[in-house]
């Protein structure tokens, strides 16, 4: 049975009323954040409730949680909670060609983990937790078709019964993903900056399925990539036993898998350990049940127009999985605003979401550009000795100096560090390595010099 923190605040504020446009992940998670806060808050969801219907197909049924989600979820009272159903991964477990595996830790030092958690469940109990809050008021159903802006005025439409609903608010908040209806409003505007990536690779979901002994078929508490270079398939435990696997590759790698026959031969060529932990028959009918889906990457900026329309999670920065920090940045968006929030008592919300825009965005892109910098890494750096030698540098360097030296990986889902100090730490760190070199590289020269004097003037 699911348990729920018992202190709520009973002050509500009469304003401003608060319509947070978006329910899924990181839109009910700001409701909660702003329902303690008191706020009116009006969730405003286009999908059927999630706790009775199935996911969508093609999202990925399991994310991974890291310490920038948790502490958004601690804010609410939720963390234990989520973390009672997740699954820690302690690391990644490396799949080669001949089906052997290695264990590259993600952190040697603090023995720190990410956390393997269901999209459904994590739904379910931040929806739950805002049901007991009386001041916070769940609408699915929803479409928003038209926004006013400077009105703050909205239109949704029941897709089911085509009825139409007017709302007027005092604030509007766009958590309705990387498309956003929200942000469509918002492009045409001057001083608004917009791009819009989709990479040339793309995803497909499969399943490897308990053992007969309703088992693991693998080691669970790990995160297990096959990297092949130009693509690879990772492996995400679930509660049930089971593992949601994604495979991630060029379409025109996909592209050309027309038939079983070439499905197998591809998967015995690349990933032959993994067709009996799969099953032939259950590869070839999940290979082929659903297309590839794209990956996109969103970057826009300021988050905010005429101090009350505001855009968080995949609507204000939406980006490729590869760093797991997508629901964790989103999560972080809460965090940030409600400390802003919290800072200044006196502050009114719309102060708040225009300091939140402009603190926010330099460190969204950062990890947008993280995140594309990591599926390079998790599909071919794993596999050469230069990556393997550096990281057994940063976790040496990490052990004998912890408050110093810090590996980009621990920064970025181990720390609250902002995304570009990441970066600039990281950045930092080579250029502390390339010096040592340089320096190492002199000391050795000048000691060869010396020895070559010596034997010339004394043989």
């Amino acid at each position: 049975m699911q348990q729920y923190p018992e202190t709520f605040t009973n002050n509500i504020r009469e304003n401003p009323d608060v319509s947070i446009v978006g329910g899924g992940l990181v839109g009910s998670l700001l409701a909660l954040h702003l329902g303690k806060k008191g706020y009116q808050v009006h969730l405003y969801e286009f999908r059927d409730d999630v706790r009775t219907t199935e996911l969508i197909g093609g999202r990925s049924i399991n994310l991974a949680l890291s310490v920038r989600g948790r502490k958004a979820l601690a804010a609410v009272g939720l963390e234990d909670v989520i973390l009672k159903h997740a699954i820690p991964m302690r690391g990644r477990m490396i799949h080669d060609l001949n089906g052997k595996r290695r264990i590259v830790p993600y952190d040697k030092t603090k023995n720190q983990c990410i956390y393997s958690v269901g999209r459904k469940y994590l739904n379910e109990v931040l929806l739950n937790a805002s049901e007991r809050y009386p001041n916070i008021h769940l609408n699915f159903n929803h479409k928003l078709m038209d926004m006013r802006v400077e009105e703050t005025q909205m239109t949704f439409k029941n897709p089911k019964t085509d009825e139409v609903k007017e709302v007027a608010t005092d604030m509007i908040i766009g958590c309705d993903g990387a498309f956003s209806a929200v942000r469509r409003h918002m492009i045409s505007r001057p001083g608004f900056d917009f791009s819009q990536t989709y990479i040339e690779h793309g995803y497909l979901e499969l399943c490897i399925p308990p053992t007969a002994s309703g088992d693991f078929a693998m080691p669970h508490n790990f995160l297990h990539i096959w990297p092949r270079g130009k693509f690879m398939m990772i492996a995400l435990p679930n509660q049930d036993k089971s593992w949601t696997v994604t495979l991630f590759m060029p379409f025109e790698n996909f592209d050309m898998l027309q038939t079983p026959k070439d499905l197998l031969d591809f998967f015995g060529t690349h990933f032959a350990d993994s067709i009996q932990l799969i099953g032939k028959e259950r590869l070839i009918k999940d290979f082929f049940k659903i297309k590839p889906q794209t990956l996109v990457m969103i970057k826009c900026r300021p988050y905010h127009i005429s101090n009350n329309v505001l855009l968080m999670g995949d609507a204000a920065h939406a980006m490729v999985p590869f760093y797991g920090q997508g629901m964790n940045a989103g999560f972080e968006d809460c965090s940030i605003l409600s400390e802003i929030l919290d800072r200044s008592p006196n502050m009114d919300f719309y102060s708040a979401i225009r300091e939140f825009s402009a603190k926010r965005w330099e460190d969204a892109f950062a990890i947008c550009d993280l995140a594309m910098y990591n599926y390079v890494e998790m599909r071919d750096l794993v596999n050469r000795r230069s990556y393997l030698w550096r990281k057994k540098l940063d976790d040496f360097l990490f052990w004998f100096m912890p408050n110093t030296w810090m590996p980009l990986y621990n920064t970025v889902s181990f720390s609250h560090m902002p995304y570009r100090k990441c970066i600039e730490n990281r950045e930092w760190q080579n250029r502390v390595l390339n010096w040592s070199m340089v320096s190492l590289a002199g000391a050795g020269l000048a000691a060869v010099a010396s020895g070559v004097a010596k034997a010339v003037w004394y043989p």
